[in-house]
């Protein structure tokens, strides 16, 4: 406990391992759960029902765990859950869940999160995710493995981000972006694959070159929908790649930008 700044406040019922840094004016509640190796900056505020995992590094002036900005939001005993080895960087703001959805906002592991993000109530971050300065979620979201969301990247809510996604610097996204997909604009629309991101986490030439012909037949090729995603079908059964993408277009439920 040594490690905690005599000027923090933090509430005697928290769980806090004994190796966790607290910086000076930082406030604990008492429903909190923190576990080792995780540093707190100064003034950092962290309330409700709020897990967080080993390793994190939380900068100075955030804001985790507080009520949701839902108007039907009646003071219900809803959860933060953040994983291990997150970066977190000032400003950002993560707020509860609501009983609406599994009453649980979840942040996986080993993302890179930077200033001013915002990531609302129900949201459902992944793992290895980075969310550049000022982009934000609304309620509801789901943000896959690896995504890469630029600079004030805004996502409407109830939107999914697949797995390997990067949006290009103020991208506002109405509906459902596949996997691998790069996407830009207001509203957002797609650019071709993220091919240099996949040659960074080592997907093979020859996985690449399924992905780009999924592509081609999603968005190339002049099917319907229901045609690409049964093109997609087809060529997953000998590409575990593709069939990630024909995954998550059956389970859309706002639709893909296209």
């Amino acid at each position: 406990m040594s490690k905690i700044h005599p000027t923090a406040l933090v509430d005697p019922k928290a769980e806090i391992a004994n190796d966790v840094e607290i910086g000076a004016y930082s406030i604990i509640g008492p429903d909190v759960k923190i576990d080792s190796g995780t540093q707190i900056s100064a003034h950092v505020v962290i309330q409700g029902h709020t897990t967080i995992g080993k390793n994190n590094q939380i900068f100075q002036f955030n804001s985790l765990g507080a009520i949701p900005q839902d108007k039907k939001y009646k003071q219900e005993p809803t959860q933060l859950i953040i994983g291990d080895n997150n970066t977190i960087r000032e400003f950002c703001t993560f707020n509860l869940g609501t009983v609406q959805d599994k009453g649980i906002t979840n942040i996986g592991d080993n993302n890179w999160i930077m200033a001013y993000v915002h990531i609302a109530h129900d949201c459902n971050v992944g793992n290895n995710v980075i969310m550049a300065n000022n982009s934000s979620l609304a309620g509801h979201v789901d943000v896959h493995d690896y995504a890469i969301l630029g600079g004030f990247t805004l996502i409407h809510q109830f939107c999914k981000i697949g797995a390997h996604v990067i949006t290009a610097v103020g991208s506002v996204i109405f509906k459902d972006i596949p996997p691998y997909i790069t996407a830009s604009g207001y509203d957002a629309n797609p650019h071709g694959i993220n091919a240099e991101g996949l040659k960074r986490r080592n997907f093979s030439p020859e996985q690449i070159l399924n992905i780009k012909r999924a592509y081609k037949a999603l968005y190339r090729n002049g099917l319907s929908l229901e045609e690409a995603k049964s093109e997609l079908i087809s060529m997953s059964r000998d590409c575990p790649e593709v069939s990630i993408m024909a995954d998550f277009l059956n389970h859309s439920t706002r639709g893909i930008i296209r």
